[in-house]
């Protein structure tokens, strides 16, 4: 409950513990009827100003409920004013008196309250309601007729005027209690609460009313007598009702509405014992064997039926709110508890965070297997999600190969969440029969404490702007979301869900293969050989430069065009390039160990290139081989950059400032080739093949060729020939004063060990490997 409804609720407390014990103490005395009656007035206008606080906190049919109990509780105050006003001042009979009015006001409008609370939006709920409401009110109307009322219609049979007021607020305050109880057994569970308060009140006021009922067709009831302690307990519990629904929790799941088990059997326990009782009261000979035994047949043949349309609206329930292939919650449940956890945050400042995941190259899975193996997929892929989170955390299903997560709790709990969901995606799929990995794409956004008007559905269009941007990158791991993804969002709305590139034209053999490259990435089985790299001028071996190879079980060994595509479109070219980067370091680590130092070329997958950690991890594997920075150079393949220059600029240049050198790989291949040179702070220039191999007979590629390597010379920038293959071509790059020239004219690619031995040939030619030779 919030802080300041307390007070008011503590002084009603004193109140009614002030006048009940002086009612009990000095029970029918005169200070006793006074301080009760002003008691009653008292604790009517604290329920009256409660219930107009809940009226002006709540909307809907709540709001219209609790102005409906304000109108009943002024009703019922203003009828305790006139029946003071006529025991103390006009020293009249209050009963009946014209106070009589006030209490009917309060009956009617209260019946109005409990018809208006929310336990469902169809006009049939509230039909049913009042149906059901009958049955018990007349039930326990039988039950009670039989008890008490009977004799006080015998005590006021002669005044038709009194015998209606003497029966008609226990009769009302029957039907009262049995919609009551109804609408709390039908009650949303945020209501519960509130209900049951109400409920109890409306209990309290029965006894009292009924029990004046009893002593006043027995000439023994006084202002002040203890039956009047549960008009007063009723009151303050109304008001408790209103502040307690103050502090209403937001709505939980929206569901369809579910009768509970109370609900179905409260109509008929009332008729079944009330009808019982009076047949046995009122019947004789068979027919008080017969009429109970037909009740109860009829109540339990009812019963049945209602618990079979329980289970059916359950069905229907379960269906609307869970994905039926995976059993997951549904986009319709997913958002309504995304709402309901904004709502905490905004109260309790809990932190919320939503995870959104495509899986990458579904559709290869679905064309090549078909449907139904992609179904099956969809169902492991949730059983994984399922696992990897906690019980409090909500795994939906949105549609498609499309997933989301809802964490709530702690930051740190969120991020460990979403690594162990994309680590999950290691261990590779068997479905129908193939072995498969699928890799997703999973953006993560976190809604920060310093936006407290931040709403659930702008918190997931940011973790899909986060996938969408590891969708691009064509990365592993999660991507968080920043203010740069969302910029990139706004300006390509219809990007975040573009279906994954995908594998094209490989069928089940691709997806076969893939799985056996993450085998072979995961047991560190794919080889780097080394592509010498040689000095023009003085056809000395300054360099080499690392290829990754693939030597498959069965297929032999694979070059980079077979699997590269693979590894790219699954995001798996993180593991591969540190693979990569490590076996080359160590074996250039061992080149120097044998004195024959000399750098080694890598080449970086371009999105990687825009990581801000990449030079602090290259330079920490640097340090841990005692290798100096100049011996690694960065190879950047050109037609792959990402749009965002600026960054990839920045991480070049804290790798040049380290000493790491920078190059361009297959220069001329893509379309902003020249613009490149302009932008990016880079030592070297990698002419493509493409651009080499046909100088000696096309004359105007000869002249590119020159132009590029004389630009290159004015930008400071020196210049490597990649596919060398003959004298000639190596000729004429020496005349267009080309620095450096790789290529099968000089070396094939080497393992490690023929590596070594072309540099120890270095400085003794005899030692120099049959592969290699020289110009």
């Amino acid at each position: 409950m919030r802080a300041w409804p307390r007070i008011p609720l503590a002084i009603a407390l004193s109140a009614l513990t002030t006048v009940a014990v002086g009612t009990w103490v000095q029970g029918g005395m005169p200070a006793a009827a006074l301080v009760n009656n002003l008691g009653f007035v008292a604790l009517g206008a604290y329920g009256m100003g409660c219930a107009v606080l809940a009226a002006r906190a709540s909307s809907g049919r709540m709001r219209g409920t609790w102005i409906c109990w304000s109108i009943a509780l002024a009703g019922w105050t203003a009828a305790n004013v006139i029946w003071s006003v006529h025991e103390f001042v006009l020293h009249r009979e209050p009963f009946p008196s014209p106070a009589d009015i006030g209490y009917i006001v309060f009956t009617v409008f209260a019946c109005g309250a409990l018809v208006l609370a929310p336990i469902g939006s169809a006009g049939q709920s509230r039909m049913r309601l009042l149906l059901d409401g009958l049955i018990v009110a007349l039930s326990l109307f039988m039950l009670s007729w039989v008890l008490v009322l009977h004799s006080v219609y015998e005590t006021y049979r002669a005044d038709r005027f009194a015998l209606g007021l003497a029966l008609l607020y226990p009769v009302a305050d029957l039907m009262l209690i049995a919609i009551a109880v109804l609408v709390l057994a039908r009650a949303r569970h945020e209501h519960r609460r509130t209900m049951g308060l109400v409920t109890a009140a409306l209990v309290a006021m029965t006894l009292s009313d009924t029990a004046f009922a009893l002593l006043t067709a027995r000439g023994a009831y006084v202002s002040g007598h203890a039956v009047d302690t549960g008009w007063l307990v009723a009151v303050a519990t109304l008001g408790a009702a209103a502040l307690l629904s103050l502090d209403r929790s937001p709505a939980a799941d929206t569901a369809a509405a579910v009768p509970t088990r109370m609900s179905l059997w409260l109509p008929y326990l009332p008729l079944l014992v009330g009808g019982t009782l009076t047949s046995v009261a009122v019947l004789d000979g068979v027919l008080q064997l017969a009429a109970p035994a037909v009740i109860v047949a009829v109540c339990l043949r009812q019963s049945l039926a209602s618990w079979e349309n329980r289970r059916l609206l359950r069905m229907v329930a379960e269906q609307a709110l869970r994905d039926p292939l995976t059993g997951l919650a549904n986009c319709a449940l997913f958002n309504d508890r995304l709402a309901h956890a904004m709502a905490l945050r905004q109260r309790d400042d809990r932190a919320v965070a939503v995870l959104s995941l495509d899986l990458n190259d579904f559709k290869v899975v679905n064309d090549s297997l078909g449907h139904p193996a992609g179904n099956e997929l969809l169902t492991r892929v949730a059983e994984r999600m399922q696992a990897c989170v906690r019980a409090g955390d909500t795994v939906a299903r949105l549609g498609g190969d499309e997933f989301a997560v809802l964490l709530e709790g702690r930051v740190d709990h969120s991020h460990d969440i979403a690594h162990r969901i994309v680590e999950a995606f290691d261990a590779a799929f068997t479905v129908d029969g193939h072995s498969m990995l699928m890799r997703p794409s999973v953006g993560l956004a976190v809604a920060a404490n310093d936006e407290p008007g931040l709403t659930g559905d702008e918190l997931f269009k940011r973790a899909d702007a986060a996938m969408y941007a590891a969708k691009r990158s064509r990365t592993d791991g999660v991507h968080v979301y920043t203010a740069e993804m969302r910029l990139v969002y706004q300006e390509h709305p219809g990007l975040a869900r573009v279906p994954h590139p995908g594998v094209k034209g490989r069928g089940v053999a691709a997806v076969q293969l893939l799985g056996e490259l993450r085998q072979a990435i995961d047991h560190l089985e794919l080889a780097v050989v080394y592509q010498p790299k040689f000095d023009l001028a003085t056809s000395r071996v300054v360099g080499a430069e690392a290829l990754l190879r693939w030597p498959h079980p069965t297929r032999g060994l694979l070059s980079p065009d077979e699997f590269l595509p693979l590894v790219r479109r699954h995001g798996l070219m993180g593991a591969v390039t540190e693979l990569v980067l490590a076996k080359a370091l160590d074996d250039a680590a061992g080149w120097s160990a044998q004195g024959t130092p000399v750098p080694v070329a890598v080449n970086l997958f371009a999105p990687a290139v825009a990581d801000p950690d990449l030079p602090s991890r290259m330079l920490r594997a640097l340090r841990s081989r005692d290798l100096p920075a100049g011996a690694l150079t960065v190879e950047i393949t050109e037609d792959l950059f990402l749009d965002d220059i600026e960054r990839t600029c920045a991480v070049l240049r804290q790798l040049r400032a380290s000493g790491v050198r920078v190059a361009i790989d297959d220069f001329g291949s893509g379309y902003s080739a020249l613009s490149y040179l302009r932008q990016l702070p880079i030592d070297e220039v990698k002419l493509d093949r493409q651009f080499i191999a046909p100088i000696t007979a096309d004359p105007r590629a000869a002249e590119v060729v020159r132009a590029v390597v004389g630009l290159a010379q004015v930008l400071g920038l020196s210049t490597v020939a990649e596919g060398v293959e003959d004298a000639e071509t190596a000729e004429r790059l020496r005349d267009y004063d080309c620095d450096i020239a790789q290529g099968f004219h000089y070396s094939p690619p080497l393992t490690q060990t023929a590596m070594l031995a072309l540099l120890r040939a270095e400085v003794n030619p005899a030692q120099a490997p049959a592969e290699a030779r020289s110009s």
